[in-house]
């Protein structure tokens, strides 16, 4: 078999893929349902619920110990690998967006600054811990589907 229908056939690869793609679209919807405009940039844009991120790192953590043995290195590996990225999603980035409302809206003002604003900061970069512990959810039980 060659290394691409490896690839192809890699179910621990085309899953979480799945998974953020259908998660984003989603999200997409949902923006489109509320604000009746479609943000297509939401697509690519971090933050929401679910956490695709969750998603994407649990769905493989699962596919992982499935295929390699939830006693194996590489699961422990991704299982951890997976901690510190919701770690991330709900701290550090979620800490990231609150400070960025916070520059904001003292870049809006006014008298307080004399700097020109030419874009806003991005606010939604973090998830909730609900928003983390759903994505994780939907990636465990998707892994544990497929």
């Amino acid at each position: 078999m060659t290394i691409f229908n490896q690839i192809i056939n890699n179910k621990c690869i085309w899953l979480p893929i799945l998974l953020w793609f259908l998660i984003q679209t989603f999200k997409v919807i949902v923006d489109l349902i509320i604000n009746k405009k479609l943000n297509v940039k939401r697509i690519l844009g971090a933050g929401g619920m679910p956490s695709s991120h969750s998603a994407i790192v649990s769905s493989l953590a699962v596919c992982i110990g499935r295929e390699y043995g939830f006693d194996s290195g590489i699961f422990a590996f991704s299982v951890i690998m997976a901690f510190v990225v919701m770690y991330d999603a709900a701290g550090v980035r979620r800490a990231a967006g609150k400070q960025a409302r916070i520059l904001n809206k003292i870049l809006e003002t006014p008298g307080l600054t004399t700097k020109e604003v030419q874009e806003k900061l991005i606010e939604t970069l973090g998830h909730t811990p609900v928003q983390v512990f759903v994505g994780a959810l939907i990636g465990i039980i998707a892994g544990a589907i497929v």
